[in-house]
C-alpha cells in the first residue's frame, strides 16, 4: 500500500494558505493578500498527523514517518546512520 502525507500551510484563523502564497522562514507573507503562515500541518493516509509552527521540522518528521511505512525499522536505521557512506 502506498501512503501519502499531505503538507499544508495555514493562517492563524485555521484557513488554508494557498500554495502560491510564499512565506519567509518566519512565516511572514511575500504575497499581499496573505496574512502569513501560522502553522504547518501534515496528515498521512494512515491517520498520523502533526501540526507545528516550524515548517522545516514538520517536513522532516513527514519524511521520517513515510520512511517508516516504506521499509519499517530498516529505513529508520538508515536515516540514523552517522557516516555518509
Amino acid at each position: 500500500m502506498t501512503f501519502r502525507a499531505l503538507l499544508t500551510n495555514h493562517h492563524s484563523d485555521g484557513s488554508l494558505s494557498p500554495a502560491d502564497h510564499k512565506h519567509i522562514s518566519s512565516g511572514k507573507p511575500l504575497h499581499a493578500d496573505c496574512s502569513g503562515r501560522s502553522y504547518t500541518q501534515v496528515i498521512c493516509s494512515c491517520g498520523w498527523e502533526m501540526k507545528q509552527r516550524g515548517k522545516g521540522y514538520v517536513a522532516e518528521c513527514r519524511k521520517w514517518h513515510l520512511a517508516s511505512h516504506a521499509q519499517g525499522p530498516k529505513a529508520l536505521r538508515d536515516l540514523l546512520r552517522l557516516d555518509a557512506s
